[in-house]
């Protein structure tokens, strides 16, 4: 069945052009010109993915994402003006699992769309009962269950996206290497997808901020500065 997209954004060019392009790729798109229709056509039918764009009237796009990940984890890709970096980051500490900035190439945004669709699916699917399981991965206070996309600290249960999920497992499948930042991008974004270094490190420090909020002694991803990044297993 196609994925359903939803497209939110107060420019009536862009949700023509990149609705006519999403539909000519195959998926079921549905418009939104402010964030408080969204919402509430959410509370109804949850898309498949969510493109939001940040700066718009009545509900800016970051109060959306932030109602919305009160109730559902559902895939965001933030559309951001060039020069924003702020909302960039702030975008993705809230949550967002991805942001391109306008203007933007409508090839590149149906590229990530068809990866991180493509990830949510994987983590989505469930063990057929002859096939082996992924065996739980554990690293001292940290429990990861593949199959299931569920994560624990300490027996508390942290909830992440797919991308920080991604991330937060190739450093822990290693305790003590270090993963470069070109490598967590080749693991968190397949399909020759761009990503500069202010998205990896943005994840990063969502990634320290969700397992602060459970525990506030939380050191277990370290940066090392001009290298990368290690998970150090305590």
């Amino acid at each position: 069945m196609a994925a359903l997209i939803a497209l939110v954004d107060d420019d009536r060019n862009i949700l023509t052009s990149v609705s006519f392009a999403l539909q000519a790729e195959g998926f079921v798109v549905r418009l939104y010109s402010d964030g408080e229709a969204a919402l509430k056509a959410f509370g109804e039918t949850t898309p498949d993915l969510v493109v939001l764009d940040i700066k718009m009237p009545r509900m800016d796009g970051m109060e959306v994402l932030r109602r919305l990940r009160e109730k559902s984890q559902v895939p965001v890709i933030f559309l951001t003006s060039k020069d924003d970096e702020l909302d960039e980051a702030l975008g993705l500490a809230m949550g967002a699992d991805d942001y391109i900035a306008k203007p933007f190439s409508i090839r590149l945004l149906i590229a990530r769309i068809r990866a991180i669709l493509r990830r949510a699916e994987l983590r989505a699917q469930p063990v057929e009962s002859d096939t082996a399981a992924p065996e739980r991965l554990v690293r001292g206070r940290l429990e990861m269950d593949p199959a299931r996309h569920k994560i624990w600290w300490a027996g508390e249960e942290v909830v992440l996206t797919v991308t920080e999920f991604l991330i937060l497992e190739a450093l822990a499948q290693r305790p003590g290497f270090v993963k470069s930042r070109d490598q967590l991008m080749d693991t968190a974004y397949q399909d020759d997808v761009y990503v500069d270094d202010r998205t990896i490190d943005s994840h990063i420090k969502r990634l320290r901020r969700k397992f602060r909020a459970v525990d506030d002694s939380f050191k277990a991803i370290e940066t090392l500065y001009g290298v990368g990044y290690r998970f150090a297993e305590e």
